[in-house]
């Protein structure tokens, strides 16, 4: 489904969501959940656009959440307690946590240990608000290859490994959770599953569910659907357990742009830069972390010769703030709109105000072809997380 923004309703910078594009990713997953038998939960990591949450909400029936304050957005506007992950639990939050969340997974048996008594206690208490215990387990393999984003590196402070346990999960602890995958295909999935079984599989026998976490494109076109879901009735069959994923990117994969504006052309030591009114540093940090280089609607994504060629840049004075060249047909103008695609997801959980730079505002596309602008930003949002 391609995108039908009019852009010139649109101001800039700002991110914008189109409501048919998600809904159109939501009807999948719903759609695979239905048929692997298996219960599908948005990822706030990658994409906490509580503003759509109600969509959301329309075919999913969770999120997964890594702090308080994301457990808080999930209660707020999805309605429901968060299955929460956290690395670390904090005691000061712990309790509010408890009433927030269904399940709570520790991230090591050190960590399960020191709270298990206090959810315990909350269950005794509340047993028609009975909340699942988990620990994340690390099966040492994993296909991502930027280490910032491989939970399985040699020292990954995420899941205890197989030796830790003895053959038993502790008592009390009723799901296993593992998460090493990054936008990765059901092939994958495949190779890590069987390595997860190869270490673990005395435990699945002893649980109730497994949460294979994140990183499930299944949405990306040429995605192995069909393999997803035999592999998920697979495992939740061979196991008798309940099977829980949570995607992010998924969800929110190919949903909308990032809208810039030209600000500046000049010649640098013979290189055109065109320096625009968004930071890659600030408001996609993702293209150089990981790194990646992002598709500009209607730009040619490597420079072709012959045709103007420009290498872009943002509007911090971090020296890195840039990416590398695009050609266009035509010459840039100060005043061009330059479109940025698939900058949904990682791109608004993850900006700053680097230099006071102002963050991109939030817009919708609806579906009735009608421009919603959600959220802009200003002085007070770059005051108020300073002192």
């Amino acid at each position: 489904m391609k995108p039908s923004i009019d852009y010139t309703k649109v101001p800039s910078p700002c991110y914008v969501l189109d409501e048919k594009l998600l809904r159109a990713n939501l009807e999948l997953i719903d759609r695979v959940q239905k048929e692997a038998g298996c219960t599908i939960i948005l990822a706030l990591k990658a994409f906490s656009m509580y503003s759509v949450f109600p969509i959301v909400g329309e075919y999913l029936s969770g999120a997964t959440a890594s702090s308080l304050n994301e457990i808080k957005l999930i209660n707020d506007f999805l309605g429901v307690k968060a299955h929460t992950y956290i690395p670390a639990y904090l005691d000061r939050e712990f309790d509010e946590v408890l009433q927030r969340s269904s399940h709570i997974t520790f991230n090591t048996l050190s960590q399960f240990n020191r709270f298990k008594d206090r959810v315990g206690d909350y269950n005794a208490q509340n047993p028609e608000q009975k909340i699942s215990m988990g620990i994340r387990v690390n099966p040492q393999y994993s296909e991502v290859e930027a280490n910032m984003y491989n939970p399985c590196v040699p020292g990954s402070r995420l899941g205890e490994t197989w030796d830790k346990f003895g053959g038993t999960l502790p008592e009390g602890v009723e799901g296993i959770h593992f998460h090493t995958l990054c936008e990765n295909g059901s092939d994958t999935l495949e190779r890590t599953l069987a390595a997860l079984e190869a270490k673990f599989g005395d435990l699945l026998h002893q649980a109730k569910w497994l949460n294979m976490g994140g990183g499930h494109l299944m949405t990306r076109e040429g995605y192995d659907i069909a393999r997803l879901v035999r592999l998920v009735r697979g495992i939740r069959e061979k196991y008798d357990l309940e099977v829980i994923l949570e995607p992010g990117s998924a969800i929110a994969w190919r949903t909308g742009t990032l809208v810039s504006t030209v600000l500046d052309i000049m010649d640098s030591q013979g290189i055109q830069v065109a320096v625009l009114d968004v930071s890659f540093a600030a408001h996609m940090p993702d293209t150089l972390e990981m790194p990646y280089k992002p598709y500009i609607v209607g730009a040619h994504h490597e420079p072709v010769a012959g045709k103007p060629t420009y290498r872009l840049g943002g509007m911090t004075c971090l020296a890195g703030d840039f990416m590398g060249d695009y050609s266009f047909d035509k010459p840039l103008a100060v005043g061009d709109q330059l479109i940025f695609e698939d900058m949904i997801h990682y791109t608004m959980v993850k900006t700053t105000t680097f230099n006071g730079v102002n963050l991109p505002s939030i817009g919708i596309w609806q579906a009735d072809e009608s421009f919603r602008l959600v959220r802009s930003y200003g002085y007070e949002s770059f005051k108020d997380h300073l002192s």
